[in-house]
């Protein structure tokens, strides 16, 4: 017998008065419905269209909700998509809060481009977490021929904006980076500091904050 996602007590707030308040019993809510309250975000599989649409959602909407509560995108994931992984990115700096990111176990291809997206500072690798850095692949495995020549120039286009990003975050050279690219590779949580995808390593004090809304 499956068990299902936990529920837990929340008391929403609503035009009620007092004493309907007092009375009123708390309504029950999944789970990760209270963790997102708290601005707690996950990325614990692979980064496809309904994942980044569904992190994208979520992001935007506490923004609109509470603009002055720091966001935390907790993250273990093999990648995914470059365009999905771009839109997250591009939602972490539209944002107002801040975003933290931490990589909890593994952290690859374009999740690695997201762990390093995160606020300045705010950017924690735990210390047996690895993070992986690759160049992007085409998405055609067959096709036209036009259309594998407009892919890769595409491909070509956009490996070429992500690594710019890491030469920032780095300070490395760009031809280094590049060369870094062309294969699978993997870094300590000492070593993708010293790249600068993450600000520190450690697991970090996480305080309650104030009841959410």
């Amino acid at each position: 017998m499956p068990v299902g996602v936990p529920k837990l007590p929340c008391d929403i707030p609503d035009d009620a008065d007092d004493e309907e308040e007092e009375t009123k019993e708390p309504t029950w809510i999944d789970l990760y419905d209270r963790l997102y309250r708290e601005r707690a975000l996950f990325l614990f599989k692979e980064l496809n269209a309904e994942t980044a649409n569904h992190l994208v959602g979520l992001m935007i909407f506490l923004n609109i909700d509470d603009s002055t509560q720091e966001q935390f995108l907790f993250i273990n994931s093999t990648g995914g998509g470059v365009m999905h992984g771009l839109a997250v990115h591009n939602t972490i700096n539209f944002v107002i809060p801040d975003v933290h990111t931490l990589c909890l176990g593994v952290a690859a291809s374009m999740a690695a481009f997201i762990l390093a997206g995160g606020a300045p500072t705010k950017r924690t690798a735990f210390p047996n977490a690895r993070v992986m850095i690759h160049q992007p692949t085409s998405s055609f495995i067959q096709g036209y021929l036009e259309e594998v020549i407009m892919d890769t120039d595409l491909v070509l286009k956009l490996r070429a904006e992500i690594a710019n990003f890491f030469v920032q975050k780095s300070h490395k050279p760009f031809w280094m980076v590049y060369e870094d690219m062309e294969r699978d590779a993997f870094l300590s949580p000492e070593e993708a500091k010293a790249y600068g995808i993450v600000d520190r390593v450690g697991v970090p004090e996480l305080k309650k904050g104030k009841e959410p809304k």
